[in-house]
């Protein structure tokens, strides 16, 4: 019997929805999520054995699985004994919304600055140790296809290969700092990608404070970019807005001087759409 169903001890799994299966799906997963998913507003605490009969599983294995998300924070356990949502959760939905609230925030200003530069626009933010595209804005000479590397909305890079993951390392807090630079895997991406921790570091104390930070062909051969914080309404930096460029259409020191200002005013005004304010202007309010 595979391992799955010896642990419902008999109990018939209740398959949710028919979904597409392949060798690296993952049941356990799906069970998890199924008993976080019970978690509502209108029933927002349960016991054991609710679940269990909920989902219909067995009582060992949903105490297995309650017991691991309880562990991991997405659950916790009352003075009865029973079940709420925990803040891991929170994190969780409070990330997506930020990003997709920084998405539509973004939209104008990104069209804006695309119909100035005929180069590529990027909007990122960390999530752990990985830089993860929140937004794209591709421009349409042939020569910028070079620069596509099959990246999306979505899409998910080392923070160190970029100048947008440089930028936001710079800015976190030191202890937060440290502890996702002791995550990271060096990796090589393109030939001046910084594989040394004592090169990184060097680098971001150098950019720690810097309104732009640039990249050359550490990502990918050929690619320039440049990247300018963006910033939420506690004034912490939420995100970063690259503009990459191949090798063959401009020189990396012509893009910071002649489109770094202006990356950084759009930077600034999807900043102010999220609710950043600068110091002079709380002065105002």
């Amino acid at each position: 019997m595979p391992e799955e169903d010896a642990e419902n001890g008999g109990a018939g799994w209740r398959e949710p929805v028919p979904l597409l299966r392949e060798s690296r799906y993952s049941q356990s997963l799906e069970r998890g999520l199924a008993i976080l998913e019970c978690f509502t507003p209108e029933r927002p605490v349960w016991g054991i054995a609710d679940l269990a009969q909920e989902l219909g599983m067995s009582r060992s294995t949903t105490h297995r699985y309650v017991l691991t998300l309880t562990a991991l924070g997405h659950l916790v356990q009352d003075a009865r004994r029973k079940y709420h949502l925990g803040l891991a959760v929170t994190e969780l939905g409070m990330s997506a919304l930020s990003s997709t609230a920084l998405r539509e925030h973004a939209r104008a200003p990104l069209r804006e600055l695309s119909r100035r530069a005929p180069y590529t626009l990027v909007l990122a933010m960390l999530d752990g140790p990985e830089l993860v595209y929140v937004e794209r804005v591709r421009t349409k000479p042939r020569s910028q296809r070079l620069l596509d590397l099959d990246l999306e909305v979505g899409s998910r890079l080392p923070p160190h290969s970029c100048a947008m993951g440089k930028l936001l390392i710079a800015r976190l807090p030191s202890a937060e700092r440290r502890h996702l630079l002791a995550e990271l895997t060096l990796t090589r991406r393109g030939p001046n990608t910084i594989v040394s921790g004592g090169a990184l570091r060097k680098e971001l104390e150098g950019i720690a404070g810097e309104p732009l930070v640039g990249s050359d062909q550490e990502l990918a051969g050929g690619q320039y970019e440049i990247a300018a914080p963006v910033r939420c309404e506690t004034n912490e930096v939420m995100a970063a807005l690259a503009m990459q460029a191949h090798s063959s259409l401009i020189s990396l020191e012509q893009l910071r001087e002649r489109l770094g200002p202006h990356l950084i005013a759009t930077a600034d005004r999807i900043s102010a759409r999220v609710g950043y304010r600068r110091e002079d202007e709380r002065g105002r309010g």
